[in-house]
Order: C-alpha cells, then sequence, then structure tokens
C-alpha cells in the first residue's frame, strides 16, 4: 500500500496528456509532460502515491493513458541525506542552481563505502551546497553521474537537481559529454597517437584489479595521444574516454606496456619493479622522485557538456596539481 500523503499535502505538479499522447504508459507521458522529473523518479512517485486522477490514487505505472487526462503530481519534501554534511573545503571550478563542477584533489574518495564511512566527496558537497540542493529521487543529495578514483584529481561535474540529474546522465549514456585526461606514463607508446579498444573486467589473477578479457567484459575505448616525450623513459600522454569502465585508463595504457607512473596497482608489470627498464635510463635523482611518487599520475584535466538546463554547451579546465607538475619539472629537465 502506498503511503498517505502528508497533510497538509504539497501543491502538484498538474500534467496534462496531449492530443498525441493517448496509448502511452503513464510513467513515460508522465516523464515528458514534467522533463525535469526522471521516468525512474516518476515510477517512484507512482510507488508512493503521490499520483491522483480526479481524486483517485493511481499506482501503476504501466496504465494507459488517453488525450486530456490530467494528473496531479505531488513532490513530498526532499528527506534529509544519510552521509553527514561536512566541512571539507573545494575547489569549485563552476556553480549554478543546477550543476556543480569541482576540482576534485587526488586522496579524496567520492562516495561513502565500507573503510570510508566518512571524509568523503559526498560529505563535503552536502555541507557546501546545504540548501540548494532541491533532492535527487527524493532525498536530499548530490548527484553523482561518474566518478574518480581515490588518487585520481581533477574535473568533475555533480548535478544538483533531478533534472540535472537526468540530463547529465543521459549525456554519459549516449557518450556526449567529453572526458580528457593527462597521465604520465612509462616509455613512449607506439604509434604515438591511436585507439585502445578492449573489454575491461574483473582479472582473473587478482580480484582487485581489473584487466582487458577476451569474455565477461564490457566494452571499453580510449583514445589517445603523446603529448610530449622525455626520451624514451616517460610521455605525457591525453586520453580521451569513449566508455566510462573502472580504472580504464590506467587498464588500457597497461594493456598496451604503458602503465601509469605512480600507479601502486597495475604499474609495476613483470619486473615487479616501477617503471622497469624505462626508469633504468633515468639519472638517480630523477629515476627516485618518479618511482616514489606514490599515486597514478592521472588528472582529469578538460570536462566539455551540455548544460542540462539551457542546453548550450559548456568546457571546463584545470591544470594538473602541485605533485603532478613536480613531476613534469624534473622530467623536462632531463
Amino acid at each position: 500500500m502506498p503511503e498517505p500523503l502528508p497533510s497538509p499535502a504539497p501543491a502538484p505538479r498538474v500534467c496534462t496528456i496531449p492530443q498525441d499522447g493517448g496509448g502511452e504508459r503513464l510513467d513515460k507521458a508522465l516523464a515528458a509532460g514534467l522533463p525535469d522529473l526522471s521516468r525512474s523518479r516518476v515510477q517512484a512517485l507512482l510507488e508512493q502515491g503521490c499520483v491522483r486522477e480526479a481524486g483517485r490514487t493511481i499506482t501503476d505505472a504501466s496504465l494507459r493513458v488517453k488525450p486530456g487526462q490530467t494528473f496531479d503530481v505531488f513532490i513530498p519534501e526532499a528527506e534529509p541525506a544519510e552521509p553527514e554534511a561536512q566541512d571539507i573545503p573545494l575547489s569549485v571550478v563552476f556553480e549554478d542552481d543546477d550543476v556543480l563542477v569541482i576540482d576534485k584533489p587526488a586522496g579524496l574518495v567520492v562516495h561513502p563505502a565500507a573503510g570510508n564511512p566518512d571524509s568523503t566527496l559526498v560529505n563535503a558537497l552536502l555541507a557546501h551546497c546545504g540548501d540548494s540542493l532541491s533532492g535527487i529521487g527524493g532525498v536530499k543529495r548530490p548527484g553523482i553521474v561518474h566518478r574518480l578514483d581515490k588518487d585520481t584529481s581533477g574535473l568533475m561535474v555533480v548535478a544538483k537537481n533531478d533534472r540535472a540529474h537526468h540530463g547529465l546522465t543521459e549525456q554519459f549514456a549516449d557518450r556526449s559529454l567529453s572526458r580528457t585526461y593527462h597521465a604520465l606514463v612509462w616509455g613512449v607508446p607506439n604509434p604515438r597517437q591511436g585507439r585502445i579498444e578492449g573489454a575491461i573486467g574483473r582479472s582473473g589473477s587478482d580480484r582487485k584489479k581489473m584487466a582487458v578479457v577476451e569474455q565477461g567484459g564490457k566494452h571499453a575505448a580510449t583514445r589517445y595521444r603523446v603529448v610530449k616525450s622525455f626520451g624514451m623513459a616517460a610521455s605525457l600522454v591525453e586520453c580521451v574516454l569513449e566508455t566510462g569502465r573502472t580504472h580504464q585508463i590506467r587498464v588500457h595504457m597497461t594493456h598496451i606496456g604503458h602503465p601509469l607512473i605512480g600507479d601502486q596497482l597495475y604499474g609495476r608489470g613483470r619486473s615487479g619493479r616501477p617503471g622497469g627498464k624505462h626508469a633504468s635510463t633515468l639519472p638517480d635523482e630523477a629515476r627516485a622522485a618518479l618511482t616514489g611518487f606514490d599515486r597514478q599520475a592521472l588528472h582529469a584535466v578538460r570536462l566539455t557538456f551540455k548544460h542540462p538546463a539551457h542546453g548550450g554547451v559548456v568546457s571546463f579546465d584545470a591544470p594538473v596539481p602541485k605533485d603532478f607538475h613536480e613531476l613534469l619539472v624534473i622530467l623536462e629537465a632531463l
């Protein structure tokens, strides 16, 4: 049974089915008529008893609608988020009523989880956004539509309401949102520009790792180009994601024999030593700095998407952070 609406009930959103909308499913028709609500959000509201027609509560998402029918959609006040809001400094690149673009530092986990129950990006966003969050799926929480690994730095976009969350999620699904990364890798890829395509799944030899697999993985593709090479020891590589799989750039670059400098999970290769033969060509001081770098040298440098409110294309850039820059200085001096 659906929960009764609170008293007094919130003012409803009214949706009238157009003349050409007859025969559609109710959830699809309401999502089309109220475009700031995703279809999944409409389905949840139906289950909660928040949709009425002529005073009658409707819960059947598959109900076929008729032209001219009018539905009242009651949207409850957003519930407080379960994670605690924590005052953690954020580098905000852009913010408006719909989206927030941040430059995430390395070391910051995105979501609370086992081992990281708090002090995450979500905790920081809850404190930063406060009442400007209108609720994602009925909960006052930021809409995380993509993630960066804990030790990857750079740009992320976050939705502040259902409309923005729905719009950004669609762009990730149809791959119209563009993400560009800079990576420092061991050696020099040959060819210097190309496309790596290989399904990514859980490694059969180490369950902590992902790997390019022949069966059971998810399609993944990464475009890359060498921005600059430093002898034969290392390269600055630009990577553009066509898909968004777990550890994708790290796995794909390792797969072609050029793991990321500092990657503690994928960077040791067969020799068991960071950099292997590439590191051995470096002067002692440079070798110590690069092999001692304790995170993957990976930074989300550019983010381009259509703004979910006005549809215009927006693009943001963020320079590499201090530790990454210091590696580049060392390599430039070789």
